[in-house]
């Protein structure tokens, strides 16, 4: 226990312990008559009320990544790093009517998936595989950071072991999240979440009253970061000329494909409603607030001369926190971000083993698979998913996995005219969408291949795959700017879809059959077409219509 602060380190403990209980006993809450069914293992029985949905999406979308990363971005690289706080913001109003008609659509047909929604509206077996595809492989990533964020936490408590040891509570806080995961679905985050965000809000309150209160007040903070980013000729706090086109449009790109996430998409099919989502698309941005004064700690850590552990700039906030506050309430702060990695990654992993089970397992290697059997294989997959992470952090460079999760944000922006242009329109040709999925892809991984990973000093330190601004001056141009690669892949995306669709549908090339009505699209919870909730016990035959119970 040499160099490990054991005050900090029980009080996290016994926080770990309380969800832990919870995530276990979250199997009887709400308690289905069974809960072997994707509705209600992988999407909570979609009956999820406004504060459940509201702790859900929040625990979901504001991550403990997001409460280590986006200061430690501020800290090292000033206001480019504040770029999270607009894209929150902007990303509540451009989605408002998206999720409203895609959780209708769902509850009325039976979607567990984003992926099963664009089968059944453009007759397309390939496009709806692509989109699984490209929704686990830019998940996986995700869940990895969340034990970057948890690894933090062990590096600032005095965990400074190598290899598999050293990594061992970080392997037995996974263990035991996918077990409960695989025991209670998605019930399991959904009742943590209460918990993570009281920790959550707590730990920030405080932060925002007394970090600046010991530090001389704001004047002094922000003096600290001007002094620091205007030194040798800096732009100091505000942004380059330079750098504007790039900070807009990674905030527009972020915002854009924030709910094309599965894990996303998964807390909004979970609500019971559509008033619940409308509620919370509107005060969900509340949390842009919070997400604001997250962004501050990393100018309160440089007026406080923090310094990070070794070279890991993630580190900066719990070290901030280890200087100002008593080990007691550093063992909360620590607990809350700890807890805020769980419960994103019992989502992201649930919401790609929907996405298997239902468009992979399902549709291409058992189509007569029962309720049971679905589950059983989501079950497995959401294990399967977490050891991946695992083994992401074990085997590569963490910061690799960072520049993984940026690219994540270039490839699911490539889904954004089946998923969400699919939801007011029938006309794309499912043709035309799997050749702008295809160019979008290609030129977002070229351009992310082009951009170089920099030191602090402006030196090289890789030569590719080393984030997402990309240099309009590799187009030619004669700019110094950057542009969001993602978005400008989605751009080309568009166009070839466009273009192409007008194209097959002037030689009238068979565009397949849609699955929905345009009721399906406005349908309420009490509408006569909204589905009951199947009864997981009642298996049809192959090829009957499948049973369903008579409860909502």
């Amino acid at each position: 226990m040499d160099g490990i602060n054991v005050v900090e380190l029980v009080i996290v403990v016994a926080l770990f312990l309380l969800v832990t209980i919870m995530g276990f006993a979250a199997a009887r809450w709400r308690r289905a008559q069974s809960l072997l069914h994707l509705d209600e293992w992988g999407l909570g029985g979609r009956s999820f009320g406004s504060w459940i949905t509201w702790f859900l999406l929040g625990g979901d979308l504001y991550t403990a990544y997001t409460f280590v990363a986006v200061p430690a971005l501020m800290f090292g690289a000033g206001a480019a790093g504040f770029f999270a706080i607009p894209y929150s913001v902007v990303t509540y109003p451009l989605v408002f009517l998206v999720v409203i008609r895609l959780w209708s659509v769902s509850h009325v047909r039976g979607f567990v998936t984003p992926a099963d929604f664009v089968r059944s509206r453009f007759d397309s077996p390939t496009m709806a595989l692509l989109v699984a595809i490209t929704g686990i492989v830019a998940t996986m990533p995700y869940i990895a950071l969340q034990l970057v964020g948890i690894s933090t936490v062990l590096k600032s408590m005095g965990f400074s072991g190598t290899g598999l040891v050293g990594e061992l509570p970080l392997l037995l806080a996974f263990l035991v999240l996918a077990l409960y995961t695989y025991n209670s679905g998605l019930r399991a985050p959904a009742l943590i979440a209460f918990v993570k965000d009281v920790l959550i809000y707590l730990t920030i309150i405080v932060a925002a009253i007394v970090i600046p209160a010991k530090l001389g007040g704001w004047d002094a903070i922000f003096g600290a970061a001007e002094q620091k980013f205007s030194a040798n000729g800096g732009p100091g706090v505000l942004l380059p000329a330079t750098g504007q086109l790039g900070y807009a449009t990674l905030a527009l790109g972020s915002a854009l494909a924030l709910f094309l996430y599965p894990h996303s998409i998964t807390g909004v099919l979970a609500a019971s409603n559509r008033d619940v989502l409308k509620r919370n698309m509107s005060a969900l941005p509340l949390y842009s607030l919070a997400l604001g004064f997250i962004a501050l700690l990393g100018f309160m850590a440089i007026a406080a001369g923090t310094t990070p552990v070794g070279t890991d700039g993630n580190t900066i906030v719990p070290e901030l926190f280890q200087q100002v506050f008593p080990s007691w309430f550093t063992g909360i702060a620590f607990a809350a971000i700890a807890i805020g990695a769980l419960v994103p990654a019992a989502i992201m992993s649930i919401a790609a083993a929907n996405l298997f089970t239902r468009n992979v397992y399902k549709e291409y290697l058992r189509k007569d698979a029962t309720p049971q059997q679905e589950t059983r294989v989501a079950k497995i997959t959401s294990l399967v998913v977490k050891l991946g992470a695992v083994a992401a952090i074990l085997f590569l460079d963490p910061q690799f996995s960072i520049d993984l999760q940026l690219i994540g944000g270039v490839i699911i922006l490539q889904t954004l005219p089946a998923v969400a242009l699919g939801l007011y329109t029938r006309w794309l040709h499912r043709g035309a969408l799997v050749a702008g999925w295809v160019a979008g892809m290609v030129a977002g991984l070229w351009a992310v291949y082009e951009i170089p990973k920099l030191n602090p000093d402006g030196t090289v330190a890789r030569a590719h795959f080393g984030g997402s601004s990309f240099a309009l001056s590799k187009l030619g141009l004669d700019t110094k700017a950057t542009v969001y690669a993602g978005l400008l892949a989605l751009l080309l995306n568009l166009v070839v879809t466009v273009v192409l669709t007008a194209v097959l549908r002037a030689a009238r090339v068979d565009g397949g059959v849609d699955g929905t009505a345009e009721s399906d699209y406005t349908a309420e919870r009490g509408d006569p077409s909204v589905r009951d909730l199947p009864d997981p016990l009642e298996s049809a035959p192959p090829g009957a219509p499948e049973q369903r119970s008579a409860r909502r």
